[in-house]
């Protein structure tokens, strides 16, 4: 899909990968309604961009259906129509085993990952069918086709948005949306920060190389415009998508006995 002359709506777009997503739809000639909970956060990217009217921001939580069923009438205001939608936002979970987890920390990743971005998708998809051309890019993860031990209810969730897009992908062939589902590995971005979590120790040789979020931005949109369904950001969720399907036992209990020296979660048994 074409990005200059198009009204994009972004979702986390305050910080990180959705700010640059935003910047660099800018950039490319589109206007965007940037969406993010916290305010302050949205008064930094309209100044770093200084996009003039090209750029609308939202104060927007996308678990709050109201508010969201609200926002596309906001955005046409802003801009006349809506083209694109990007649900970017997201939170991780604390780096703790399903069973140390409250059911409040459960409920509040899945409305927030699963939950928001439907809710999002609900409101907006109605618009842009109505258009010459549309497109939903939800963001999942590598998390969301790979285990991480400590994150299984992020991951869970975002495998979730994952079926999520490919039946939306199914069920809209025949119309002009299309839809792309992101698999980002690890981005440079503030979310465990914006997530309310503490990140686990780690030993200098162990850091995994991370893509730069401005890097992940171009690379979600090069994808876009080739309306490609899945696209893979980083060398670890392209090894990591590649190892799934041909080693996955061993690829597991690879990751399994990484992550477990810094979480002290316990050893997976060898199978039978």
């Amino acid at each position: 899909m074409q990005l200059s002359g198009r009204v994009w709506v972004v979702t986390g777009a305050g910080s990180g990968m959705g700010r640059e997503l935003v910047l660099e739809l800018l950039r490319r000639g589109a206007r965007v309604a940037a969406v993010d909970r916290n305010p302050d956060g949205l008064v930094d990217l309209t100044a770093l961009a200084d996009a003039g009217g090209r750029l609308s921001t939202h104060v927007v939580d996308i678990t709050d259906r109201a508010a969201v069923r609200a926002l596309p009438d906001d955005v046409e205001t802003a801009h006349g129509a809506v083209d694109g939608l990007v649900n970017n936002a997201g939170i991780i979970q604390p780096f703790v085993p399903v069973a140390e987890l409250d059911d409040a920390t459960i409920q509040r990743v899945l409305d927030v990952n699963l939950m928001g971005t439907l809710h999002m998708v609900q409101a907006f998809l109605p618009r842009l069918l109505a258009r010459p051309e549309g497109h939903v890019v939800n963001v999942s993860s590598m998390g969301g086709f790979f285990p991480f031990p400590g994150q299984t209810m992020y991951g869970a969730s975002k495998a979730a948005v994952k079926l999520l897009s490919e039946g939306l992908y199914a069920e809209l062939l025949d119309t002009s949306v299309r839809v792309t589902v992101v698999f980002p590995g690890a981005v440079e971005t503030s979310i465990t920060a914006n997530s309310g979590v503490e990140q686990p120790t780690s030993d200098s040789d162990s850091k995994v190389p991370m893509t730069a979020a401005d890097q992940a931005a171009r690379a979600i949109l090069k994808g876009v415009e080739r309306n490609k369904l899945h696209v893979y950001v980083g060398t670890d969720a392209k090894v990591m998508n590649l190892a799934i399907k041909v080693v996955p036992r061993t690829a597991i209990r690879f990751v399994q006995k990484q992550m477990s020296k810094h979480l002290g979660a316990p050893q997976l048994t060898k199978e039978s």
